[in-house]
């Protein structure tokens, strides 16, 4: 016989919260500290973060990864993040779970109008917290990429840029590659 879940000893709000975010309908939910956000990207928005990815994904397929725009989890903080772009080693994106900052090798976001602060404030101090590598904000409406990197508690500790649009920037290892900016 099935019984009622026996609630008196209380519900986890974030584990509640990021399950509800996982049986979403769409593709694009995100929790911004604590905030539930569904995301519409505009074609421009997309075409930018479809010419950073065609530029590495190369390198990407020879690192045996993927790059995408999988969930990842802020454990311990109520985030629950889908970036524009991150790159995950094939195995660990095998399965289907959200995986973590630090599992990445580059997380993406590329701003617009409705959420730049967040991803030139908000996204950049979790990631660094949380543990990725590398952090390359392309902000749309400054036409500038910054690349962050050397991740800690208190931020990233590693900043190239920003770089206006039509500069070259470089990917340190594994990529070794340099993202031509001119088209963005």
């Amino acid at each position: 016989m099935t019984t009622a879940h026996d609630y008196s000893e209380g519900i986890n709000p974030e584990h509640a919260l990021k399950y509800a975010i996982q049986h979403w309908v769409g593709d694009r939910t995100e929790i911004i500290e604590g905030v539930v956000d569904n995301v519409t990207p505009s074609w421009d928005h997309e075409r930018a973060a479809k010419l950073v990815r065609r530029q590495i994904e190369a390198r990407v397929d020879e690192l045996g990864c993927v790059e995408g725009s999988g969930n990842l989890d802020l454990p311990g903080s109520p985030n629950w993040y889908v970036p524009d772009i991150a790159v995950v080693p094939d195995e660990l994106a095998d399965g289907g779970s959200s995986l973590l900052p630090d599992q990445t090798l580059l997380i993406v976001e590329v701003t617009s109008e409705s959420n730049a602060e967040t991803d030139r404030v908000v996204k950049r101090k979790r990631y660094a917290e949380y543990g990725a590598p590398l952090y390359l904000l392309v902000d749309r409406l400054d036409k500038t990429v910054t690349l962050f990197a050397g991740p800690g508690r208190l931020g990233y500790t590693e900043v190239d840029g920003p770089h206006p649009f039509g500069e070259k920037v470089r990917l340190p290892e594994p990529f070794g590659i340099e993202l031509d900016t001119s088209g963005l």
